[in-house]
Order: structure tokens, then sequence, then C-alpha cells
């Protein structure tokens, strides 16, 4: 067998026995287990053996993002999402375009970077993953249409930070113009959804006419992990066609052509499934740096929060909150509270998905 297969292998059940025992510790302590993670990776990078992990960065990718949106995009309402589809839209596409933009901007002005990496950077960090939040919406029973600006931003814009994030690597590694750019961004994701559409249909048709939930929870996992590589061997979006895919699963078949034994099922499976995955991302992220690393990049960093903290100003109160005044002026829309506008503001948090692009 590879030696380097065999080393990932290796490395990967020790990162999930870690996992487990760090998350045990988290548990008794009170402390949120992704801080938890993190700074044990840090501390075994800083003061443990300098032994590398051997994880090849692909199979890192293909492993962990399709299973860190398919579960809560399977959980997701469309009828609700239909019904803040327009915010939804302006947090995900401008906001993370304006997101990137002002990180690069930021990094390049303060630091020696050049844009085009500054840019990268951006990209990066542009995508918000506030599962904590969404988690505590729902022990709050938040109004369901700010849980779902919230939660839905999170999963559309997954898709959308990674293909800028693929077009800024291509611009580090050659010439590509603004109109390339903008052709690539939305033929990508156009294709994408249709990718996903098409997967999803032909996995549903597929378990209405199964009745074992084991069967349909191994389509699940077959339309997760096959709608990711087959987008991404097209040059597409996997992440976007992954997400669109595990929505049309979890409407049509809430709908008809799952038993309650099935969706019990897919909702412990894909919860395991999410949560191993942001643990390994956090513990990763630990692990690839050490503490001086980190001091030596603090201003940087506190420059790059800075930016995010000032776009997503302007993306919530500017973009969200013109376009809601707008809406409700004309009659088209109920009003939305300010305190919705602070509360989504907070909620721009940075996760797993940008841990995950980053290594």
């Amino acid at each position: 067998m590879d030696a380097d297969v065999v080393a990932s292998v290796e490395s990967f059940a020790a990162l999930v026995a870690v996992a487990a025992l760090v998350g045990a510790v988290a548990v008794r302590t009170g402390l949120p287990y992704s801080v938890a993670l993190v700074l044990f990776g840090l501390a075994l990078a800083t003061f443990g053996p300098r032994q590398p992990i051997h994880l090849i960065p692909s199979i890192v990718l293909a492993a962990l993002l399709p299973g860190l949106v398919f579960e809560a995009a399977y959980h997701t309402d469309l009828g609700a999402l239909r019904r803040t589809f327009g915010g939804v839209v302006l947090l995900a596409v401008p906001g993370v375009v304006i997101s990137a933009a002002a990180v690069g901007g930021m990094l390049s002005l303060t630091t020696e970077l050049p844009f085009d990496r500054a840019f990268l950077i951006g990209a990066i960090v542009s995508a918000t993953d506030p599962a904590a939040v969404v988690a505590a919406f729902r022990r709050l029973q938040a109004p369901e249409r700010l849980t779902t600006l919230v939660e839905a931003e999170s999963l559309l814009n997954d898709g959308t930070a990674i293909v800028v994030f693929s077009i800024a690597l291509s611009a580090t590694r050659g010439d590509v113009s603004t109109l390339d750019a903008v052709v690539t961004f939305v033929s990508t994701i156009l294709v994408s959804v249709v990718i996903g559409s098409v997967t999803g249909l032909l996995a549903w048709r597929f378990v209405v006419g199964v009745d074992d939930h084991l069967v349909e929870l191994t389509a699940s996992v077959a339309l997760a992990y096959g709608t990711y590589l087959l987008a991404d061997r097209l040059h597409e979006s996997g992440i976007i066609a992954t997400v669109v895919a595990g929505m049309v699963l979890g409407s049509l078949g809430h709908r008809r052509g799952m038993s309650d034994r099935t969706l019990e099922a897919l909702d412990t499976v894909w919860e395991f499934v999410a949560f191993l995955a942001t643990a390994l991302a956090f513990l990763l992220v630990g692990l690839a740096m050490t503490g001086a690393q980190l001091l030596d990049a603090l201003v940087p960093i506190g420059w790059t929060v800075a930016a995010v903290l000032l776009a997503r100003a302007f993306v919530v109160y500017g973009l969200v909150g013109g376009a809601a005044r707008l809406l409700h002026a004309t009659g088209r829309d109920p009003e939305m509270p300010v305190g919705w506008f602070h509360v989504m503001f907070w909620s721009g948090l940075r996760g797993a998905v940008a841990v995950a692009l980053a290594l």
C-alpha cells in the first residue's frame, strides 16, 4: 500500500482520537469545543515533538467540506428560504466579495503582501459559519425568518466564497482579467446549481423506491460526496452543488419517500459527520502553526479582523438594511426589527470552511 496513504490513515485515526479526548475535556470545563481544539493543536505544535501530520491536501478538502455543508443543507426549509431569498443573496454574493476585497485592501495597505495574495486571504475568511449561533437560536426559539437568514447565508456563502477563492488562487498564478473573473464566477454558480439539482432529484427518486433506512442512508452519503466530486471533476463548485443536492433531497424526502426511521437515521449520522469534520478542521489549524508564528502574525491578524468587521457592518446595515427599508416602504415586505441587524452582524462568525481552505 502507498506509504502516503497509510500515513494519512494513521494521522486521521490519531486526530479522531484526540478530538474525542479534547471534546470530553471541553464538555467538563464548559470551554467551546472549537476553541479547545485549536488551543490543544497550538500547544502540541508549540511544545510537542515536531512530528508532521501526513494528510494529503486534496483529501482534506474532499473529506471535510461535503460533510460540513450537507447536513445543514438537508435540514434547510425551502419555503422559509424563498421568503428570505433576497436578503440571503445579498449576504452570500456581494457580501462575500465585499468582505474579501476589504481584507485584501487592508492587508495590501498595512503589510508587504501584494493585493492578489491579500485578496486570496480575504476570500478564505469571507465565508461565515454561525453554527453555534443557529444552535442558540433553536434553543431560544428565535424567529424563523431570522434563523433562516443567518443559516442560509452560511450555506450559500460557503459555495460563493470557495468560487472566489478559486478565482483568486488562479490570479496569483497568472493574469486573470476582471471580465474572465466575473464570467467564471457567474457560470460556476449556475452550472453547479444545475448539477446539484439533478443529482438531488436522482437520489430522491432512488430512495422513493426503497424502504430500507440503511440503503437510504448510504444513498445520502453517496449523494453528498459524489455530487461534490462530480462538480469538482467538471471544474465547477462542489460545495454549491452539494448544498443544492442536500436541499433538494431534504425538501422532497421530508414530504414523500422517507420513513420516520430513515429521517431519524439521517439526522443522527449527518450530525455526527458534520461534528467530526468541524473537529478535525479546528484541530488541524492548531497543529498547522506554532505560538511563535501566531505572535509574529498578530498585527496583520488584527488588521484582518478589523477589515472583516467593517465589511460585515457595511453589508448588514448598508446592503441588507437598505434593501429591507426599500421593500417595506413599497409594501412588499414587513418591517425588519433593528435588533435583527445587530444579531446578523455579530452572527457573522468565521469557522471550519475558512480553516479547511487555509489548510
